[in-house]
């Protein structure tokens, strides 16, 4: 899912960050001539998210280098598992070593986190999804890195969905005037959801042909009560305050989806070291 040309230019953004004028460590002991050869290796067990995209650091920044993937995003894998192998000028290893780590720690953090929410809802038909609460340039990575994670993506932005939330029911008067402004000015195959976080707007979102009902904070009582509802007619998706302990009473309802920021905004970033091979 990940476009190399989108990818490169955030890599040229990241590297510039990092490298300033140039790396002093590197270009003052490493002599131009020297070689050398390092293992990206997962000092945890992880879900994988972001290898490639290391890998393009270092060839971006010194297309003679040798690069080996030797695992795969979306890969679960144990501690002391090889993830790439580089090889090549020492002085342009050690200038992009840190840059490759942070984004693999931190993509890997995510899936890693998602994995682990998606085991906790193992065995329901809920599915996980992210929102839009992501990092300032970032978003494309961050949600290739749930995808990782076994979840999936809400909209990518605001141009991959119409989502008609309390304001713009306020503005528009009713849900009902909402949905029928919206189908109006919609492209054909854009869906509609509604944010509902009360039964009777439901209803009303029922009654006006919805695409989507996103039930906000509602409790697990209406929640049970909207599935019942919808009777599978359209899908439905919880959202608000979605915590770990939280998740799988909430999937148990028998809600289609479940959106949530933590897998993002909530996750560390694992350990990922480059290590001499």
């Amino acid at each position: 899912m990940l476009d190399l040309y989108l990818v490169n230019r955030q890599i040229d953004l990241w590297l510039a960050e990092d490298i300033g004028h140039g790396d002093l460590t590197s270009l003052t002991m490493i002599d131009a001539t020297a070689q050398g050869a390092f293992h990206m290796n997962a000092r945890e067990a992880i879900s994988l998210a972001g290898i490639d995209v290391a890998a393009a650091c270092f060839l971006r920044y010194d297309p003679s280098l040798t690069v080996e993937v030797t695992a795969r995003d979306g890969d679960r894998v144990a501690a002391k598992t090889t993830l790439l192998k580089v090889k090549g000028k020492a002085r342009s290893l050690l200038t992009v070593e840190r840059t490759a780590l942070n984004i693999v720690q931190h993509l890997s953090g995510i899936a890693t986190e998602t994995a682990r929410w998606m085991d906790r809802i193992k065995g329901t038909k809920a599915k996980l999804i992210d929102t839009r609460k992501t990092t300032p340039g970032l978003r494309a990575l961050q949600k290739h890195a749930v995808i990782c994670g076994g979840g999936a993506n809400h909209r990518l932005g605001l141009d991959s969905g119409i989502m008609i939330k309390d304001n713009h029911i306020v503005v528009c008067g009713s849900i009902a005037k909402a949905i029928e402004r919206a189908r109006a000015g919609a492209p054909s195959l854009v869906k509609i959801e509604v944010e509902c976080d009360r039964l009777e707007q439901v209803k009303e979102a029922l009654a006006a042909k919805a695409d989507v009902i996103m039930l906000d904070n509602m409790s697990l009582e209406d929640m049970r009560e909207a599935v019942r509802l919808a009777d599978g007619r359209i899908p439905l998706e919880a959202s608000g305050g979605v915590k770990y302990d939280t998740v799988r009473p909430i999937a148990e309802t028998g809600v289609d989806f479940i959106s949530s920021s933590k897998m993002i905004q909530g996750s560390p970033a694992v350990d990922v070291g480059l290590d001499e091979a």
